[in-house]
Formats: structure tokens, sequence, C-alpha cells
């Protein structure tokens, strides 16, 4: 088992199959499927399984995926020390699609002028799935609205969200929580999403109960559902002053205790790089900036 076998397995995963992560890693298929083949022989156990086209972990494809990152990462990490501190390499960075869209381009754009020869991949998901993501290797940071474990993880306070409640402009459901009960609710998809739980927990301790929830996969489509009159959604205002359409949609403020969330930057606290460093210190850098604003 060696390094580049373990990043060919880790590509193919993450890309979803052996062509994208030939692309990917820019190889020959030829070569990833080789890697792979080295790889199982070397640890005499099947790592995928064919559905179709599809590939499927094993139980013990699985197993392994919670080691890869953290092996990949321990070796970035000793060629950062062997090169004397110099920046550069690969950093995965998660984010709620929130704040990918409202909060991470400047700043990032920014470290991209900095620190040239390091690349950033930034992945999109739900808080609980982000955090998975990092404690599985998958990630070397991410930013979530959720606590975290201290003992597993070093956290960095970022940005302070206000979360508002938004309807189409006109609309009377803003008037009062209790007008929501049998209407609709906006709801980013997945239960992992923070600001879905807070809405979906404010409401029940109100005694609120929506005819239904709809799930949408981006802020945009959410917002537009909302500004067409089709229910209401709770978004960070960050969000919403990006939002072109302003002007159609309604604003009304929720309690401080559900309004007020703390986004978080996370590591592993096993993992120590000159870059990650860099991007921590710059990402902390953009928050105080916002926060002073």
């Amino acid at each position: 088992m060696d390094l580049r076998e373990l990043e060919a397995f880790q590509a193919v995963v993450e890309a979803g199959g052996v062509g994208r992560a030939a692309l990917r890693l820019h190889r020959a298929q030829s070569s990833i499927t080789a890697r792979i083949r080295q790889l199982e022989a070397s640890l005499g156990v099947a790592l995928f399984e064919r559905d179709g086209r599809a590939l499927r972990l094993t139980a013990a494809g699985d197993a392994l995926l919670g080691y890869t990152g953290r092996l990949l990462g321990l070796a970035e990490e000793a060629r950062a020390a062997v090169r004397q501190d110099s920046i550069g390499g690969r950093l995965r960075l998660g984010a709620m699609e929130s704040v990918a869209a409202s909060r991470l381009p400047l700043p990032l754009a920014e470290f991209h002028r900095r620190h040239p020869e390091v690349m950033v991949e930034l992945q999109t998901a739900n808080s609980r799935e982000l955090i998975a993501r990092v404690q599985a290797g998958a990630l070397d940071a991410a930013i979530v609205g959720d606590e975290v474990d201290n003992a597993r993880f070093t956290r960095v306070p970022l940005y302070r969200e206000e979360l508002v409640l938004v309807a189409t402009s006109g609309s009377q459901l803003l008037a009062s929580p209790k007008h929501l009960n049998g209407k609709t609710l906006l709801v980013f998809h997945g239960q992992g999403c923070a600001y879905r739980r807070r809405l979906e927990h404010w409401l029940q301790a109100l005694c609120v109960v929506p005819a239904r929830t709809l799930e949408f996969a981006s802020y945009h489509a959410l917002l537009a559902a909302a500004a067409s009159g089709v229910g209401v959604c709770l978004i960070p205002r960050s969000v919403l002053n990006i939002y072109p359409q302003r002007e159609a949609l309604a604003v009304a403020t929720v309690p401080t205790r559900v309004a007020h969330l703390q986004t978080l930057l996370v590591t592993p606290r096993t993992l120590h790089t000159p870059a990650l460093t860099r991007l921590v210190e710059a990402l902390r850098a953009d928050a105080g900036a916002s926060t002073a604003a």
C-alpha cells in the first residue's frame, strides 16, 4: 500500500468512478484501475463492488476511506515540514452553501492571489455532512453552523450570521409565526442543515404546524420560490443581501435565540500544514473585517 494507490482510491470514491478520477488526476483510466487492483492485492480484500457501471464501496473499502484522508494529510504535512514550511499543495475546504455564496468569494480570491501555489477545492454540504467528511479525512477544514467535539476538532469562530424570515413582498405570513399554521415552509434539503433545524424547533416550541415542507438544493431556488409566494423560509441576511431580486421579498426578524448563529471553521486536531494555517488566518481576518464593517 503506497500513497499513489491511496490517492487513486480516494479520487475514485470522491469523483464517483474511474473515468472521472482519471480526469481529476490527469492520468489514464488504465493507470487508475491498476492502482486500485494493486491496493486490493496488498490488502487482500475487495474495495469496490460493481453495480452495472457504478462502483460501490465494500465494507472494507468504507473502513479504508476513513484512514485514507488522514494518511494523505500526514504525507502532505511531512512534505511541508521537510520543505522548510514552504506553502503549497491541495486544501479541501467544505462550507455550507450559504457561506460559500455570500462569504467566501472575496477571501478565497485574495488567498489565491497571495498563494497561487495552493489549490483550494471547495465542497458544499449541510453542517452535519461537512463534519462527517472532516472526521473521515475527506476534508481538511469546514465552515459549519453546528457545535463540534472539542476533543476531535480545532474550532475557530468566523462569521456571526443573523437569520431572518423571508416571504413574497406584501405577504401577511410574516406578521406572526402563528400565521404559518397550515402553510408551507421552504428549507434547504437534508436534515443536517443547521438553519432548517432552528426554524423547525422554533415553530414546534410555538405549537405551529405547517401543512408541508418543500426542500431545495440551492438558496437561489429557495428564494425564487419565496418571491413567487410559495411559502416562507429562514435564511442568513448575508444571503438575502446578494439576491438580485431583493425587492420582491418581505423580511421579518425572529427572536435573538433563533436569529443569531456563530459559524465555526473546524479542522482535525491532528492536521497542521503551513497552507492550512495560512487559510485559517485569511478566513479569520476576513471574518474580523466583516464584523468591524
